[in-house]
């Protein structure tokens, strides 16, 4: 079927015509694709003159997400920059992985950086040494399609990259229910990552691991040490940008009440300084939403709001195709948020300097972790927020996106991913086959449900402190600073004593709590699968056994509600038992850099 793609704030603007894949399609691309079995060091160089040939046609890439994906002219740049970025730095991460590849890849990625996250994710896969199957979102699919050229032209083969565009509900659901996909990358939504995460577990090898980043319920706090020019430079920025479209956007901000009505006033007044219509123009600041359909979630949004009295700023409307004028809307607290709202809406609520830790208390309840933003001068404060909180990325006194590949590795935990983080050390090693241990060994009799419900709430909680932390480059005035830390409260299944106690021992060096349940284990028995999707405070299952038990444990976890939770197959694998977190700080903001004060030895 073919279809005519449009321009999403000038409908009469065709921006070309996509021919989009059917099932028998999907199913003619798995019989021919292959792993890439070049040597790493020929993937490097491919990957690299894929990247110059990117490079080269800036201008074709530049007016692609202009026209097709309605990106202002600046973020068309970050974006090819951030494209480029991606594939050079997985192939050189790629010089230094030891293990075979997992097989064959999905790529599903989304329309809001039709360009950089999509070959984010391919240059992953393919420098790891698999086929990659890429499925770009059906709003931007011709942005896509030339890339993919360029890529073939620097010499990817062809068997191990193949382009399939189409809708999610068609052709995602056909690659991600086809046993021959070893493995999927996705981003986008919550719901689809778990939809997809079902499919997953009911079709593909109960080892296939799903690497998701998903949305967010980002949450910036101003305090009343803040510098206000500058925190409203960041809260324009982060809310405002890219029409809000950017999976790490802030969300609702939330303003130490002593110092609000100042800081609402510059903010409203900054907010009348931006420039809004054609993306193609050089001075637009925001352009539209992507689609009709978004256009008119966010009107009916707004206008309930109206209704309500909450809207504390909105700006004219221009009458351009798909545009939502920024706006700004009062809530108590991030709990009055049922939904992510993916535009150029930001919600404002106001805390009282002693509320703090509830304020801090109501986002980790969310369930979402994703970014986070912080503008204070009060260094006990901004260190309570970071060993509190529980978020991937998390931003001291600056704005809370554009996360820079090799410096601010980017991808959050709970609701908003499963990790690795996106641009990090860890991203790679996800896609290549660790050790897996399979043991044919019966799982005896089922525990209790109750008995493993108190053991697993008498488990200790695991310990708060990093395992691990890296300073990562950055420009100077900068501090990038990536650590790890253990995932949680470990289920160990075993099979049998032996191998739980092997599991624990695993999981414990990785930071994480551990129970083994399995028969003559701390808890006698083992788990039913129907037992597991309703247990909870836990964080993720190992298991070693054979094929058919570990499905059942995988679809049982996938059944759940709330975050997508492993099942960890494989031995040794510690980074499967650990979480990354990211801070990023300003450090010229309290009034100087340190570093640059250095005394001479001299």
């Amino acid at each position: 079927e073919k279809v005519s793609l449009t321009n999403p704030y000038d409908p009469s603007d065709s921006v070309g015509i996509i021919t989009q894949a059917s099932p028998a399609d999907v199913k003619a691309a798995l019989t021919v694709a292959r792993p890439w079995k070049a040597s790493a060091k020929r993937r490097a160089a491919i990957l690299n003159k894929a990247a110059n040939l990117i490079e080269k046609n800036y201008g074709l890439f530049f007016a692609l997400a202009a026209r097709e994906a309605g990106k202002s002219l600046p973020d068309a740049i970050s974006e090819l920059r951030e494209a480029v970025d991606f594939i050079r730095f997985y192939a050189n991460e790629a010089l230094s992985i030891k293990r075979p590849p997992l097989g064959i890849i999905a790529c599903i990625s989304p329309w809001n950086f039709p360009l950089a996250i999509f070959l984010g994710q391919i240059s992953a896969g393919l420098a790891a040494g698999n086929g990659v199957i890429a499925k770009p979102a059906e709003q931007t699919p011709i942005i896509g399609a030339k890339a993919i050229e360029l890529m073939h032209q620097a010499g990817v083969p062809c068997n191990a990259l193949q382009f399939l565009p189409g809708a999610g509900p068609i052709i995602g659901a056909a690659i991600s229910s086809d046993p021959a996909i070893d493995g999927i990358c996705f981003t986008g939504s919550t719901a689809t990552a778990r939809h997809i995460n079902r499919t997953m577990a009911q079709n593909l090898s109960p080892h296939a691991p799903l690497i998701a980043e998903t949305g967010g319920l980002n949450a910036m706090i101003v305090d009343s040490t803040a510098l206000h020019e500058q925190a409203v430079r960041d809260i324009l920025a982060s809310a405002f940008q890219s029409a809000g479209q950017r999976c790490s956007a802030l969300r609702i901000l939330y303003v130490q009440e002593d110092i609000a009505e100042e800081l609402c006033t510059m903010l409203y007044g900054a907010m009348d300084e931006l420039a809004y219509g054609d993306p193609w123009d050089i001075t637009t600041d925001v352009g539209p939403v992507i689609d009709q359909t978004a256009a008119r979630h966010f009107k009916d949004y707004i206008e309930a709001a109206h209704a309500e009295n909450r809207v504390l700023k909105q700006l004219p409307g221009n009458g351009g195709n798909n545009h939502i004028p920024p706006t700004v809307l009062k809530v108590n607290s991030i709990a009055n948020m049922g939904q992510e709202i993916f535009g150029p809406v930001l919600h404002l609520a106001t805390f009282k300097a002693d509320k703090i830790k509830q304020v801090i208390e109501d986002i980790n309840a969310t369930g979402f972790g994703l970014t986070f933003g912080v503008h204070s001068r009060i260094d006990d404060r901004i260190q309570l927020i970071v060993d509190t909180l529980k978020v991937g990325n998390i931003y001291v006194n600056r704005n809370q996106i554009g996360a820079v590949v090799g410096s601010q590795p980017f991808g959050g935990e709970g609701l908003s991913g499963t990790g690795p983080k996106a641009g990090g050390p860890g991203y790679l090693l996800r896609l290549t086959k660790p050790e897996a241990s399979i043991k044919d060994t019966p799982l005896g009799n089922f525990a209790k449900f109750s008995a493993v419900q108190d053991a697993i709430n008498s488990m200790p909680e695991p310990s708060q402190l990093p395992l691990q932390t890296n300073n990562l480059p950055g420009p100077t005035g900068e501090s990038n600073q990536l650590s790890t830390f253990g995932k949680g409260k470990i289920l160990c299944l075993g099979p049998g004593k032996k191998m739980a106690d092997k599991q624990a021992n695993e999981a414990c060096s990785a930071g994480c709590s551990a129970l083994s349940v399995c028969m003559d284990g701390d808890v006698n028995g083992a788990i039913s699968p129907s037992d597991l999707t309703k247990l909870t405070n836990f964080d993720a299952i190992v298991f070693w056994g054979n094929e058919q038990d570990a499905r059942a444990y995988r679809m049982a976890l996938a059944a759940r509600e709330g975050a997508i939770l492993p099942l960890i197959t494989s031995i040794g694998d510690i980074e499967k038992y650990q979480i990354e977190r990211h801070v990023c700080i300003d450090t010229t903001a309290s009034g100087g850099n340190a570093e640059l004060l250095a005394a001479s030895d001299n």
